[in-house]
């Protein structure tokens, strides 16, 4: 990708982009529970639009008992259950032929763009010091010197919990972390043992611990990515005038008046705002990507400011998205938006992708090294 000159605005996602996906959370919990590949995700995703994920994401529902006793409702829906095995079973048509991404939103696809394995020390560079961890908020504390989310997001919100899009699904985790195999190639995972399973005879739905499960993702999202995040923060202490306008739009969920996760305790630095020249956050607006009208939003805010600075407006065709969800991408691209692909595991790809893009340099040297 050529420089552009045109590139007025950067529009960031933050799960999965900014801050770490949680899709290695949800992995390594199913296989640590036995549970069959991928169930997670598509129980959440084929609730769509109106499933308890949705709902609170759209803040349409509070985070509270009302909320988890619907997420483990959607996770033990027994008409889903059947379709799950059914779509296996049959191997006529692929699960992204059932879990359709334009029903599903953004936060539980299953991801297309998969790694064969875990990052390597080398794929996360010199400035790497996050770790994967599956604690829940009420006892994990940040470690020293790791950044945390309220650098990045609102402190009352969280960015896109679940980047896991509805495309070619893989299986390739370990005990250890979960990775998704890549499908790039016409080679595929072979299917659980449930793929043969009839509807007569399917094994019992597995029990899983919703509100336990969300909050270690959560947790989880709540460590910034190794290189897009660093890229941020040089975009950020950039003259205005030298760089575009940096927005994002999140997928995100709003946590009760009281959570450990609303403290503001790093002074002006906690508020993610801080960050961005425009949030948007899909609990406050009641839009969720990929529906096309949040990106319409987040380019009339865009276009707005650069009016007020004396500019001559934005539009679609102005502006980068980056976004770890083939789905998302899809809606801005056909919007008029740039687009950059964030990959688990290999996200300096898409800083490298960016650099391109501005014609600015936002690797530092170690890490550049390391990759090129």
């Amino acid at each position: 990708m050529l420089p552009s000159k045109s590139l007025k605005a950067i529009v960031f996602d933050i799960g999965g982009v900014c801050v770490l996906s949680p899709l290695e959370v949800i992995t390594t919990y199913e296989n640590k529970n036995n549970i069959p590949s991928n169930w997670i995700n598509y129980a959440i995703s084929r609730s769509a639009p109106d499933g308890a994920w949705q709902r609170l994401e759209r803040g349409e529902i509070k985070m509270d008992k009302d909320f988890f006793q619907g997420f483990n409702a959607d996770l033990r829906n027994e008409k889903l259950w059947k379709e799950y095995h059914t779509s296996f079973r049959n191997n006529k048509k692929k699960l992204k032929d059932v879990a359709n991404p334009t029903q599903l939103g953004d936060h539980v696809s299953l991801k297309a763009e998969a790694v064969d394995s875990r990052p390597t020390d080398q794929d996360r560079g010199a400035q790497s010091s996050a770790r994967t961890t599956e604690k829940p908020p009420q006892s994990r504390e940040p470690e020293d010197g790791r950044p945390t989310l309220s650098k990045l997001a609102k402190d009352t919100t969280i960015g896109d919990p679940v980047s896991i899009e509805s495309e070619d699904v893989a299986q390739g985790a370990s005990s250890e972390s979960s990775s998704l195999s890549q499908q790039s190639t016409s080679s595929s995972s072979p299917s659980p043992p449930e793929a043969t399973s009839t509807l007569d005879s399917l094994p019992p739905l597995p029990e899983i611990d919703g509100e336990s499960l969300f909050w270690s993702m959560m947790a989880h999202a709540r460590n910034p990515d190794p290189y897009v995040f660093p890229a941020l923060l040089r975009l950020e202490k950039l003259p205005q005038e030298k760089r575009p306008i940096l927005a994002a739009v999140s997928n995100t969920t709003i946590f009760p008046p009281d959570h450990p996760y609303n403290r503001l305790n790093d002074g002006p630095e906690s508020d993610p705002r801080s960050h961005f020249d425009i949030f948007i956050s899909s609990a406050e607006v009641g839009l969720r990507k990929p529906d096309p009208e949040i990106y319409k939003l987040a380019v009339a805010k865009v276009d707005q400011l650069d009016k007020e600075k004396g500019g001559s407006g934005v539009t679609a065709e102005d502006c980068v998205f980056l976004d770890d969800i083939g789905e998302n991408l899809k809606t801005a691209a056909e919007l008029g938006m740039k687009t950059i692909k964030v990959v688990l595991g290999k996200t300096w790809r898409a800083v490298k992708e960016l650099e391109q893009a501005t014609g600015l340099e936002l690797m530092d040297e170690k890490t550049r090294r390391s990759k090129l």
